[in-house]
């Protein structure tokens, strides 16, 4: 892509990659280590490309979630709760998150959040997008689908007018799922 923003829209500057929101998803945890390791392959001229481990409590134990669904916990209520001892890890943990990569709906929230899930479901490669008028992504899919040609690569939209979404991805100024059986 030969240019790093949509139509009068500000370049995309700062781009994370999750792995683990699901600690027993593991194509997107190893992508994520191994682009800690050696991050060559994702850095870009003008860009931050920033490979992270979201949920490594569930990683580390193979485990969907310690307390609560990660991919769940981004609404208001749940990033403004107070900590206390009592928190569920991963509310305490999309705190630490939209700390890092936002604050959510800010104009300081990373510019996209690329974030890498599997599935059983029979659906193969697909990304799921959130917002129909967001022009970026909309090029980004284009662009990604011309590149994987002939390759199958559907993409899901899950937007709604009323849902406000409370994924990992939704920090990001521009989200993007990508599931993969």
């Amino acid at each position: 892509m030969s240019c790093s923003c949509a139509a009068g829209s500000a370049p995309v500057r700062r781009v994370a990659i999750f792995g683990g929101t699901h600690g027993n998803e593991l194509s997107g945890v190893l992508l994520v280590k191994h682009w800690q390791e050696n991050g060559a392959e994702i850095q870009r001229t003008g860009m931050e490309v920033k490979p992270f481990l979201t949920n490594p409590r569930a990683v580390k134990k193979c485990t969907r979630y310690i307390d609560c669904d990660l991919n769940r916990v981004f609404d208001p209520d749940n990033l403004g709760r107070t900590v206390v001892e009592d928190i569920p890890y991963e509310v305490r943990r999309a705190q630490e998150i939209n700390h890092i990569f936002g604050p959510k709906g800010s104009d300081d929230a990373y510019d996209l959040i690329f974030d890498l899930h599997n599935t059983t479901s029979n659906m193969g490669g697909t990304l799921i997008l959130e917002n129909a008028r967001d022009d970026f992504t909309i090029q980004m899919v284009h662009y990604i689908k011309s590149a994987l040609a002939p390759e199958h690569c559907p993409v899901l939209l899950i937007e709604h007018p009323s849902l406000k979404y409370a994924t990992t991805r939704s920090v990001a100024k521009h989200p993007v799922g990508k599931y993969e059986k």
